[in-house]
Parts: structure tokens; C-alpha cells; sequence
């Protein structure tokens, strides 16, 4: 196989461990390539695209705030990205390109590791944000066969808007509610995910209270820089199951990686060990 080219685009970016993470993989499964950070601009996606196909690259990983760009400039999507209207990878053929989402499937597998069979058994989920990744957490409820999603929004148009884009593609009954609306919401939540980027790099986490929440709800946040946010630190305080962003990211990364370079690795503890030690480094 020849040598593969792919990267990580987003801004900023280097903040990402999708360099270590797929450079492990690299290493681990002796494929000749390379995988890089790539800080680009919101208006440079286009013009760099362009660029990097032109360079030999093989496509290019996704992050803020490319995901909903990067899939309006793809000429072919997977049914997830179509869904979600927004890729976290793009690969390139010949002039097309290629848009994936694995993020939904990487988020239910992470879902799955963490909680198990009570993955299947959680009746409401409600998830905060509407942007891509919302859309994504979305997906992965309705691959877990959650009943009734709820989207809250701190702007309302934006979360009706998800609700009306993705429901057609997904059998759970979604809603998209008001921020207030948490506190009725709450005592029958089983799962409550953080789809915004509030917590990241030491960022506020959402101010939203858990003691409504029932025994044994879980929280999951889609941050993993820091790897404990305040807001899963308060879960665990609570009692409640926490769940970090880097289970989504290695699953989804593995996915992505079978794309990019043929061979599917494994989410391994090692690699979860590798990718703490680098956020603990702050590399």
C-alpha cells in the first residue's frame, strides 16, 4: 500500500488528538502514512480542499467548525452525514469527494461500552446543542432505539430546526424544547448529553442542574479536553454515570481510519492510556 496522506481540518485545531490517536494506529498496524493537524479557516475550507487534493492527500477529518461546510461541499454523502446535514470526514476521489459521519455510530459504541445493556433500556434522552454534533447524539440515540429524544437549544430556532432536518431519517420521537424546559424533562431522563462546546479548554460546562435527574441516569459529555469537565464531575458527585468524550472519539476515529487507510485498528486500553497521558502532558 502506498504511502497515505490525511489530516484533521478545523479552528482551531490544535487542541485535536486525532494526530496522536491516528498515529498510534499508524504505528500499531505498521501502515506507511501520515496523519496531520490542519488549522484552517471557516472561509478556507473550500480553497484548502482544493489544496489538499491536489497534494495526494486521501481525505481529511472534520472538526470545528467545518462539519456542516464540509458536507455542503461534498458531491456524494453516506446516509448518516445526509442525516445529520454535516461530515466529520471527507475523502477524496479523483475531483469528487466523499462526504462520512461517523460520529453517530462512534457515539453509540461508546455509549454501548460505557453503560452496556442499560444502553438499550434508556426510554428519554436529552441532549443540549444543535449543531453537528447534536445531530450526530441524535443518531446514536435512535441506533440505541432511545423512544423520545428532547433537543434544547438555547436558540430555539436552531433546535427546531434539527428536529425538522433529522427526523425523517430516525424512528425515536424527537422534540426541540426551551433550556427551562430541563427541569420537567429531567426526572424521567435516563441519558443527558453535552453536544455543545461549552467546557472545552476549561470553558464554563453548561450550568444546567442534575438533582432532578433519576438513579442511575447517565451524563455524557462530548468534550474530552479536559477529560473531566465540570459538568461530569458534578455527575459523579451526584452518583450519576459519567461518561468523557474520548470513548466517541476513538470509535469514531476507528471508523474513520478504516476509511482513510484500509484496516480497521482497535480501541484498545492502550490507546485510551496513550491519550490521557497526552491531555494530562497538554500536548
Amino acid at each position: 500500500m502506498k504511502n497515505v496522506l490525511a489530516g484533521v481540518a478545523g479552528w482551531p485545531v490544535a487542541h485535536s488528538l486525532s494526530p496522536r490517536m491516528h498515529g498510534f494506529w499508524l504505528q500499531e498496524n505498521r501502515i506507511a502514512g501520515a496523519y496531520v493537524a490542519l488549522p484552517v479557516r471557516r472561509h478556507s475550507l473550500s480553497r484548502t480542499l482544493e489544496s489538499l487534493q491536489g497534494a495526494g492527500f486521501k481525505g481529511v477529518n472534520l472538526t470545528l467548525p467545518h462539519k456542516e461546510a464540509g458536507y455542503a461541499l461534498a458531491h456524494t454523502a453516506d446516509a448518516a452525514a445526509h442525516a445529520c446535514r454535516a461530515a466529520n470526514l471527507l475523502l477524496f476521489q479523483g475531483l469528487q469527494i466523499q462526504a462520512y459521519n461517523t460520529d453517530a455510530e462512534g457515539l453509540a459504541l461508546s455509549l454501548l461500552d460505557s453503560l452496556d445493556r442499560k444502553a438499550k433500556q434508556i426510554e428519554r434522552a436529552v441532549i443540549l446543542g444543535a449543531g453537528g454534533a447534536a445531530r450526530a447524539a441524535v443518531l446514536a440515540c435512535d441506533r440505541l432505539s432511545v423512544g423520545q429524544v428532547f433537543v434544547l437549544n438555547r436558540t430555539g430556532v436552531r433546535a427546531d430546526t434539527l428536529v425538522r432536518t433529522v427526523q425523517a431519517s430516525v424512528k425515536a420521537r424527537l422534540s426541540a424544547q426551551a433550556w427551562a424546559a430541563w427541569q420537567s424533562l429531567a426526572p424521567e431522563t435516563g441519558l443527558l448529553i453535552n453536544a455543545t462546546a461549552a467546557g472545552l479548554d476549561g470553558t464554563a460546562s453548561p450550568q444546567i442542574s442534575l438533582e432532578r435527574l433519576p438513579v442511575g441516569a447517565a451524563v455524557c459529555d462530548l468534550v474530552y479536553s479536559p477529560l473531566e469537565t465540570p459538568l461530569l464531575s458534578r455527575s459523579r458527585a451526584s452518583g450519576l454515570i459519567a461518561i468523557d468524550g474520548l470513548g466517541m472519539l476513538m470509535h469514531q476515529g476507528a471508523l474513520a481510519f478504516e476509511l482513510l487507510f484500509g484496516t480497521r485498528p482497535q480501541v484498545s486500553a492502550a490507546l485510551r492510556a496513550h491519550l490521557e497521558q497526552t491531555l494530562h502532558d497538554g500536548a
